[in-house]
């Protein structure tokens, strides 16, 4: 297996960097957003990949994907208002370190940049290695207009 690296274009978020941070920082903010029909749309985009069962807590979010099983993603770093480091567990057939990144423009806006390093085999890099490129830009875009509060 090995590494590749993905870094997503740099968005920018009309939002100060604290709130970003806060925001993004706990799962359960996510939770709410994914199930008030983020996962459907998912589901429409890319059929082959069902996720259910989405739960969260402050730290980690578990979810079942059809033909895989139970996977989880864990926050195992913060680093105030600019850094959070989010590694995955459970059924994924690849291992993945993931950093969101964010950097103060002015007091209301942030610029925020995705990072993942994910450990892939040959036969799953060919697979899925363009759609992760695009993923991470998709999840990149998604992120900046996320409704902060």
């Amino acid at each position: 297996m090995a590494i590749n690296k993905y870094i997503s274009n740099v968005k920018l978020i009309d939002h100060n960097q604290q709130i970003v941070f806060d925001y993004l920082a706990n799962f359960e903010n996510l939770s709410e957003y994914l199930n008030s029909g983020l996962l459907e749309k998912i589901t429409k985009q890319v059929p082959q990949v069902k996720i259910s069962n989405f739960e969260s807590d402050q730290d980690s979010c578990r979810f079942n994907i059809t033909g895989m099983g139970l996977a989880e993603i864990r926050v195992v770093n913060r680093e105030p208002h600019k850094t959070i480091k989010v590694e995955s567990s459970g059924g994924l057939p690849m291992s993945f370190t993931f950093w969101i990144q964010l950097l103060p423009v002015s007091a209301f806006q942030t610029k925020i940049r995705l990072t993942l390093h994910a450990d892939l085999n040959m036969m799953i890099k060919m697979m899925v290695g363009n759609k992760l490129e695009e993923g991470i830009n998709q999840l990149a875009e998604t992120l900046a207009t996320l409704p902060y509060k």
